[in-house]
């Protein structure tokens, strides 16, 4: 799977919002988290080209590359709008228990943002992360799916109280 370049991840997450968000539908971080509807309209990636080792939350250094791309699209962004703020979703695939994929793609997320912020100098505060596990399959099937293991980047500031 490839590696979106830094242009597409930029033109990505500076997408307007689906939908105009009102003042009064704003929500903190924990809220927007467990609000789907809210994600949905978030401008988004899906980066499948990030492996992680098979049920392991380690990023290796022959991803670093690949994460370079993507830390320099969300620094530039963080350059020209300061309070930029991203949420970092882990998925994985169905395979195993549901309770285990949760705690793995949690793993996985932070995991990423570690590597983003220590060597590549990613603001900590501007990167939330979460995991879903198995939740939301790209593709439907309690089978192996590298499409599914999977990290999503939303741009979530608009959202936000």
């Amino acid at each position: 799977s490839d590696m979106p370049g830094e242009a597409q991840i930029l033109r990505r997450l500076e997408a307007a919002p689906r939908e105009r968000i009102r003042p009064q539908d704003r929500v903190t971080v924990d809220q927007f988290k467990r609000r789907p509807d809210l994600r949905r309209r978030a401008p988004s990636i899906d980066i499948q080209a990030i492996n992680f080792e098979y049920d392991s939350d380690v990023i290796s250094r022959s991803q670093y590359p690949k994460v370079q791309r993507l830390a320099s699209a969300l620094n530039r962004m963080l350059r020209s709008r300061p309070r930029t703020r991203f949420l970092l979703e882990g998925h994985t695939d169905a395979v195993g228990s549901a309770a285990y994929n949760l705690n793995l793609s949690e793993r996985r997320a932070a995991s990423l943002k570690r590597v983003l912020v220590r060597q590549f100098r990613v603001p900590s505060r501007a990167i939330e992360t979460v995991g879903y596990g198995e939740q939301f399959l790209l593709i439907q099937t309690p089978y192996e799916s590298w499409e599914n293991r999977r990290v999503t980047i939303r741009r979530i500031d608009d959202f936000l109280r």
